[in-house]
């Protein structure tokens, strides 16, 4: 059990990525941890365009830097694009019926998983919200009726040496009853 405390600690965001380039195995474990994801109603409410190529990869990364965010991507070898698929019907009924919508949610769990299995593999993460949706569903030929929820950026770290993690105390978001 330690080591998946470890594998937590160890997973944070990368803003600095070597050129090597990532093994597609290693990709396609990353988006195989997160099709195990949970889900409500096991609606699994995604799909992930992972984009590796030279071709692409620079491309990707200019659709992440509007505003001047997102810099570091100029860098990174790999991205995973995650877009919301339409959930199944009882998910749906379900969110309705309790006034909660559940893709989100999932689309976290299976983010997360992704993540996770990334670190796992050696691999450094970043997960972003911020980007040019329709640029990136014409660039990688998305359906325009999808929604991109976000992009993760995978690669090499440059600098292997963790960060100091900043959270809040378990005091202060926890209530034991």
């Amino acid at each position: 059990m330690d080591d998946f405390f470890e594998l937590i600690a160890k997973r944070e965001s990368c803003r600095n990525y070597s050129e090597k380039k990532v093994e597609r195995e290693k990709l396609e474990k990353c988006i195989e941890a997160a099709r195990l994801a949970p889900s409500a109603c096991n609606s699994q409410p995604w799909s992930f365009t992972a984009v590796d190529s030279p071709e692409f990869a620079p491309q990707v990364a200019k659709c992440l830097q509007e505003m001047g965010m997102n810099k570091f991507t100029d860098n990174c070898p790999a991205f995973v694009i995650i877009a919301e698929e339409k959930a199944t019907l009882s998910a749906r009924v379900g969110g309705k019926v309790k006034n909660q919508d559940y893709a989100p949610i999932d689309i976290g769990l299976a983010t997360a998983q992704l993540c996770l299995a990334a670190t796992d593999q050696g691999l450094s993460t970043c997960i972003m919200g911020w980007f040019n949706e329709s640029k990136l569903k014409e660039l990688l030929d998305i359906s325009k009726e999808k929604r991109i929820r976000l992009v993760i950026a995978v690669g090499y770290a440059v600098d292997e040496e963790l960060r100091q993690k900043s959270r809040k105390s378990l005091e202060d978001i926890a209530r034991f009853m």
